[in-house]
């Protein structure tokens, strides 16, 4: 009878170690199911498979936005039918920088949150998940592991365009309305973009000049906004409107200095930055806050 030295049962156990390692990386477990409850706001981790919750949301309120009241009164009625149980409409907000697109989804998240109960909702029963434009691709697998959970959810993606030879906008499409299963009914989807179309101009030019049937292949490409039932155009906003943004801010937050004085030093703000919007009304603010020590 022959028995195994030390080294031979050392050797055994490294390679079962390397076997084990192996199978784990070929079948990693199945990430739990995250639990709802936790927060109103989450974060789609593509690369792990799981919904990572945020405590404190970074957020304005909507009373705050100025400039955009059409564009405020209709994805807040449409994220309010949705939240009560009606159909609405994926929305695609579009239009020039720094106007509040993303800021006013996640403020009529908020509001419509803070007055669940009455509008007849369940508190906390509208949940906000932002995906990345670079996790696009797995916009199917996070929709079915939401079709069946009791929960409402607005699915946010945050400057979404498309460049080049990137092809994942088909999957959106598909996971929107054209696939078989279709976008489950517990869930809309929100994107902000600068383009209207999600794609460059030179990009649709390409696919004119180069293909058989131009048209034709500038459709396919533009069909991906149409998935999008409520446009809404963002636009660089006034003098008007901007100091009305920076009047808002200073007003609730307090600060004390005088209004022509505040309006002086807002206008030459927004002249050293080129632009008027409410980006631009609030790192003023920030500004001025910094300098009279008021914590926002």
């Amino acid at each position: 009878m022959t028995t195994s030295t030390p080294t031979d049962q050392d050797a055994l156990l490294s390679r079962l170690d390397r076997i084990t390692e192996a199978l784990e990386r070929a079948y990693p477990p199945q990430p739990q199911p995250t639990d709802m409850g936790v927060a109103d706001a989450f974060v789609w981790s593509a690369s792990e498979g799981v919904l990572k919750p945020v405590q404190n949301v970074n957020r304005v309120a909507i009373d705050l936005l100025k400039g955009v009241d059409r564009a405020k009164d209709l994805l807040f009625d449409n994220t309010l039918r949705f939240a009560r149980g009606f159909s609405a409409n994926n929305a695609l907000l579009w239009g020039a920088r720094g106007m509040g697109k993303s800021s006013l989804v996640k403020a009529c998240h908020a509001a419509i949150n803070a007055e669940a109960a009455s509008h007849g909702i369940e508190p906390g029963s509208l949940k906000l998940i932002e995906i990345h434009r670079e996790d696009i691709d797995s916009l199917p697998l996070l929709l079915s592991r939401l079709r069946d959970a009791e929960e409402r959810f607005l699915i946010f993606c945050d400057d979404l365009s498309f460049d080049g030879d990137d092809t994942s906008y088909k999957s959106l499409k598909a996971a929107l309305e054209g696939g078989l299963e279709g976008r489950p009914t517990n869930v809309l989807f929100y994107a902000t973009s600068n383009r209207r179309h999600l794609l460059p101009r030179d990009m649709m030019e390409n696919e004119r000049s180069t293909a058989i049937n131009p048209s034709e292949a500038v459709e396919e490409k533009v069909s991906l906004s149409d998935r999008f039932g409520l446009w809404l155009g963002f636009h660089k906003c006034s003098q008007d409107e901007y100091l009305e943004m920076v009047d808002a801010y200073a007003e609730r937050f307090g600060l004390k200095v005088g209004r022509d004085e505040l309006h002086r030093d807002a206008l030459e703000w927004s002249t050293t930055r080129g632009a008027r919007s409410g980006r631009v009304a609030w790192q003023f603010i920030q500004d001025v806050a910094g300098r009279l020590e008021v914590r926002l």
